[in-house]
């Protein structure tokens, strides 16, 4: 069953990529991240930097020291975001992330296509970006990584 989950999901982002590189100039550069939610996060955050090897890019934390978000690197261009799981938000995958060549232009283009799409906002990470929901359901995070981003930076300063 989780076989046919991964694979039915890999069939949606394929078309929503497809769509979104239609346009000439408004590419879909890459997948950026995919977020977790996860129930325990000192360990769940050890055992991704610990036992696979993933470096820590970038962290936030809550006002009283609480993990809120860490951005962990597994190669150059591509993340894994881990959150802590909340009543609004249960342990599994959350959302994944493209990188987009241009967040307004992308946006105009789904909203022409039909799709709802949130008006671009500065993120904590320094990056423009928006959310669209898949037919599915599925919330697909698109950002641009300019090199302000913390992505970028992560992303620059890899060996």
């Amino acid at each position: 069953m989780r076989g046919l989950t991964l694979f039915v999901a890999g069939l949606v982002v394929g078309m929503l990529v497809m769509q979104l590189a239609a346009a000439p100039d408004d590419k879909v550069l890459t997948l950026s991240h995919v977020g977790i939610s996860v129930k325990d996060f000192d360990e769940t955050l050890k055992f991704y930097t610990k036992t696979l090897g993933f470096r820590e890019a970038f962290a936030f934390r809550q006002p009283d020291g609480k993990p809120a978000l860490t951005m962990l690197q597994i190669s150059r261009d591509t993340f894994l975001e881990l959150t802590p799981a909340s009543a609004n938000q249960p342990p599994g995958c959350s959302h994944f992330a493209l990188q987009v060549q241009d967040i307004n232009a992308t946006t105009a283009q789904l909203r022409q296509q039909g799709f709802k799409v949130d008006d671009p906002r500065l993120g904590r990470a320094n990056a423009p970006l928006t959310n669209v929901f898949d037919p599915n359901g599925v919330r697909v995070e698109l950002l641009q990584l300019g090199p302000e981003s913390l992505h970028r930076k992560a992303m620059d300063s890899w060996k």
